[in-house]
Order: structure tokens, then sequence, then C-alpha cells
């Protein structure tokens, strides 16, 4: 056999193997990512009862804040939202303990319209299933090997894919007079060409949120002194709100400052940032303001470039800082073009519907990879391509695995553990190892 040959088959294992696992995660995470990335459509839609009110007799932000602290006894403020338009409700963040909040919309004559727990809205659901599929540090390990091993099903692809002198028909375009073999095996190598550098970028940009390759980098960014400012995006696993101590203003309605907070919102409103606007008292913990006596002004938008933090002191209502994505270091700059991107929010609805093609793509390379293996799985076994009895030479390969290990943590692991379960497990388990297509 020609060492190209069994080089391919080579590949085509590992192709088999990659793809095996990861399809039910690229399935979810395409669904789920798919969701997410309209979030601001949702979000407005989940409102829609708070919005279009009247905008006559309105009260001042202190009332609306109060009216949402009566209303929640025993809370705490936490933030107060602008409302994204005319007519929208203000929203009234509270903490009612233990690092729980409550979001309370209180219309523009003061009255509470409705609250709901952030943690239960759609988008906050589908960020979970799409980050930790529901089950926090562990559900996260999951998704990164998930997204590890997808990385090698991609290259692995591509290699299958290389055309080797064959024509644009099953390379560049699927052929459709063939039969359904062909058309099967076209569609999903068309597919995986086309879409592959999309999805590359896509499983790259969301490492920063994995929870042990997002701690690692945490690390080194300390390590290396590349931190300038705290990062805009959470690691899996991280609770941002749990480790907040709010007992120095608790049952106080609004902090004491000589600035009240209906003259920052005419100082943020003048500003005209990305929605959604969030103002913080002086005083509450935060990443921006380490209990400086300040109001904070921050866009929270997910288009991490438009991100925008001010500082307004407590006593004189005078800026004191501002932070802008500029002055961040280049690398969390190029995270957050990175995180952008991902969500879909780079480049309003070009960015939204390129993420949506290329989630559809995934369902479709699963959807058709699982029709070929179901197609030509023999009885009582898994249907993995046949081992080979002299091993290709896979220097390059190898080269390329080990870069990959080095970035990739969790797929380093995963190796390793499938050397042991191969050299000391599956010996003990003949008829296993023959069913994996081991023997």
């Amino acid at each position: 056999m020609e060492p190209r040959t069994r080089l391919y088959r080579t590949i085509w294992r590992w192709h088999f193997y990659a793809g095996l696992f990861v399809m039910p995660f690229v399935l979810i995470l395409s669904i789920t990512g798919a969701v997410y990335l309209f979030k601001p459509q949702i979000d407005r839609w989940e409102e829609r009862a708070f919005t279009g009110l009247p905008t006559s007799h309105r009260e001042s932000a202190e009332s609306q804040v109060e009216r949402a602290l009566q209303a929640f006894p025993g809370t705490q403020f936490e933030s107060y939202r602008l409302p994204e338009r005319a007519g929208d409700a203000a929203l009234v963040q509270l903490d009612i303990g233990s690092g729980n909040m409550r979001e309370v919309f209180v219309s523009p004559q003061g009255q509470i319209l409705g609250s709901l727990d952030p943690d239960w809205r759609i988008t906050n659901v589908v960020f979970k299933l799409h980050g930790e599929l529901m089950l926090g540090t562990k559900g996260s390990w999951a998704v990164e090997l998930a997204g590890s091993w997808a990385i090698v099903m991609i290259l692995t692809g591509l290699f299958l894919w290389w055309p080797a002198g064959r024509g644009a028909a099953g390379v560049i375009w699927p052929r459709l007079r063939h039969g359904k073999r062909a058309i099967w095996r076209d569609l999903h190598a068309v597919t995986g060409f086309w879409v592959s550098g999309l999805v590359l970028v896509l499983l790259v940009t969301g490492l920063p949120w994995a929870n042990v390759w997002g701690q690692a980098f945490a690390a080194m960014r300390a390590e290396l002194g590349w931190v300038k400012a705290p990062t805009d995006w959470v690691v899996a696993g991280e609770q941002p709100h749990a480790a907040h101590d709010h007992s120095h203003i608790h049952g106080i309605a609004m902090p004491a400052s000589n600035v009240p907070l209906s003259a920052i919102v005419a100082k943020a409103e003048a500003l005209h940032l990305d929605f959604p606007v969030l103002i913080r008292s002086p005083g509450a913990p935060n990443s921006e303001t380490p209990q400086i006596d300040a109001w904070t002004v921050k866009s929270d938008t997910q288009n991490r470039p438009q991100r925008v933090t001010i500082l307004f002191d407590a006593a004189t209502g005078q800026e004191l800082s501002r932070a802008t994505f500029a002055d961040q270091h280049p690398i969390d700059r190029a995270v957050g073009y990175g995180v952008a991107w991902h969500e879909g929010q780079l480049f309003g609805w070009v960015n939204q519907l390129i993420g949506l093609l290329t989630a559809a793509a995934l369902i479709t390379l699963s959807v058709s990879g699982f029709i070929m293996w179901r197609r030509r799985k023999p009885e009582g076994r898994l249907g993995a391509p046949p081992a080979q009895r002299h091993p290709a030479r896979i220097g390059g390969v190898a080269m390329i695995i080990a870069g990959l290990t080095t970035m990739l943590p969790m797929l380093a692991l995963s190796l390793i553990a499938m050397l042991v379960i191969d050299q000391m497990i599956l010996p003990r388990l003949p008829k296993f190892k023959t069913w994996l297509g081991f023997a």
C-alpha cells in the first residue's frame, strides 16, 4: 500500500473518531449559538410588555429606584439601566441576597410593571447551555473538550477533502447525479470546505470563555504583564456576583451623594452610548470602581469595541476617568474583537447572518456525517475505518498534533487518557476493542 494511502486511511480514522465524539456537541452548540446570535432581538421581545409606554409626567430616576425597592423589601440597589428608547421602562437591578439578582421594570411614571430573574431569561439560559450545558464547570470541561476535538475534526476533514488532482465536482460543489452515496459524501465534504475557516474562527474565539483554557489564559496575562484592565468576558464556572458584599449599603435606597442619580442619568443620556447603558451607585463593588466614591456609567454592549466606562465624582459630578476599548492591552482587544464576532455583534446583521449560515453548515455536516456512518456501519461493530497493519509515517502530522496539544490542554489530557485506555483497559476487553475498531 502506498504511503499516501496509508496516511489517508490513518487520518480518516482520526476524523471518524473525532467526528463521532463531537457530533452531539456540534448540534447543541450550533442550535444554541444560532439562537444567541439574536440576543438583542430576543431580549427586546422578552421585554415587549415594558415598551411603548406614555412619556408624560415622568418621575425622577431616584423615585423609580425607590419604587423598585419598596416593591421588593430587603433588597439592595445594584444598577439602573437607561431605557433604550423613549417610552421604554427603566430597568432597576436589585440584589436580593446570596449574589442573586432581580430585574425590576419601572414605567416613566414610576409604576412597577413586572420583574424578571436574570438567570432564567431566555438568552441567559441559552448562553449557559452553549457554554456549559447547564452543568457548571464540568459542563464547560465537556464543551471545551468537544471544541478541541472539533478543531482536529476540521483539520483532518480538510486533509481528506484535498483534491489531489480531482476536478471541481465533488470538491467545490456537490455531484448531484451520482447516486445517494455520492450526494451525501459531497454534501459533507463540500460544506466542510466552505465553512472550515469560519468554524475554526468560532472555535478559537470561544476559547477565552472555556474554564481550563480561560483560566490558563488569565494566568498567562498576569504573568506576562498584559493586564491593563479587567477582562470584559466571563470564564465558564465563575460567578461574578456571588463574591459581592453589599453590607455597607444594605437597606439604603440610594447612596449618600451630593449628585443625584437623575443628574448622572442626564449626563449618560447626553453621551449617546451603545445600549445597554448601566449606572452603578457610588460604593457598589464592581470591577471598574473598586469601592471609590464615584458613579459608574458603562455601555455594556456586546460589540466590545464600542464599550465605554466613565466615572463621575459623587461629590461634584465631574468626570473622573474614561476607559474605552482602545485603552485595553492589544491582546485583550484582539480577544474582544473575537468575542464580538463570535456573538454576532461586530458587524450588526451581517455578522448575525454569517453566524447563522455557519451554524446551519455545522448542522449539515453533523447530519450528513451521521447518515454516512449509519449507511456503512456493519452489524455488531462501530464502523470505524479499518486499522492499518503497518502504521503510516505521520512525521508532519505528529508535529501538528504536538502544536495543538500545546495550545489545547483538554486535547492533550484526552490523548493521554486515550493512550492509557488503549494500553491498560482495552486489552482486557477484547470484544469491546474489536467493536471499537482497534483490533
